[in-house]
């Protein structure tokens, strides 16, 4: 269902993946030709696997394949997109689209499969005021970055096939839970026609309920061209009580405004 000319470039490894793949074949190679060699081949390879579950662990690292931290150019003259993850949320997610709706506000939600599918009327209202909703994964696990292909596969292709069912527009990004991967996603996301998107910067309102707090790590240097995280699922509750994100979303639309710039959809950067 993505439209033509819109999927991502056919997989190939980065400059890392790819310099990890020939480093393994060496250790290989040297151990077979030189067995006395063993202790050292082991080390780089333990090594390599280090760096690969750290880059893994850097939501906005690039080392592992393509990565959205801020709009492309050709997209974001003007324009910052705000992402909101792990709903759609029964009690949040209704008050977050009034926010949107008086600020004439677009916003790009990362859906999880199984909510979208239990929460399915507000999906579809969701997608009718105007927001995408994209792909976060079926089941929100934790454990996400340690699937291997064929897990990681399912996870994503259900909630693709969830959310492309229920609100009639297939997802066009993937965001890992809790941005945490490892080098299987880009070809899995390279075969289901799908861009890992990241963010520029985040509130850690999951964590937080100091409104104050949130507000100042997403409005701190804002500028055109950000992807800014926020949460109406796992939202962290305020000092008041209410979800941290019902009090910080409308200072920064206003902070937005204030700068003159625009809240755009990730997908639009892509039109």
């Amino acid at each position: 269902m993505t439209e033509p000319g819109t999927a991502p470039a056919r997989w190939k490894p980065s400059p890392f993946i790819a310099t990890s793949a020939a480093l393994h074949v060496g250790a290989a190679a040297a151990v077979i030709g030189r067995p006395q060699l063993w202790p050292w081949a082991l080390g780089a390879v333990v090594a390599d696997h280090l760096f690969l579950t750290a880059a893994g662990l850097w939501p906005r690292s690039r080392l592992l394949g393509p990565n959205w931290i801020r709009l492309p150019p050709r997209g974001a003259a003007g324009a910052v997109a705000i992402t909101i993850d792990d709903g759609p949320d029964p009690e949040v997610t209704p008050r977050v689209l009034d926010i949107l709706d008086r600020y004439a506000a677009c916003a790009t939600f990362f859906c999880v499969g199984e909510r979208v599918a239990r929460q399915a009327g507000l999906a579809r209202e969701m997608q009718r005021r105007g927001h995408a909703i994209e792909n976060h994964s079926q089941h929100h696990r934790y454990s996400f970055s340690l699937l291997g292909p064929k897990q990681m596969t399912a996870e994503i292709a259900e909630a693709q096939d969830c959310i492309a069912t229920t609100v009639g527009v297939s997802p066009r990004f993937f965001r890992a839970p809790a941005g945490l991967r490892n080098p299987f996603l880009e070809p899995v996301l390279s075969r289901l026609r799908l861009r890992l998107a990241s963010w520029t910067r985040r509130g850690y309102d999951t964590r937080s309920g100091n409104s104050d707090t949130v507000f100042a790590r997403l409005a701190y240097a804002l500028c055109a061209g950000d992807i800014l995280l926020l949460h109406d699922g796992n939202a962290a509750r305020s000092r008041g009580g209410g979800p941290v994100i019902l009090e910080v979303l409308p200072r920064l639309l206003d902070a937005l405004a204030e700068r003159g710039l625009r809240p755009v959809t990730l997908r639009s950067a892509l039109e």
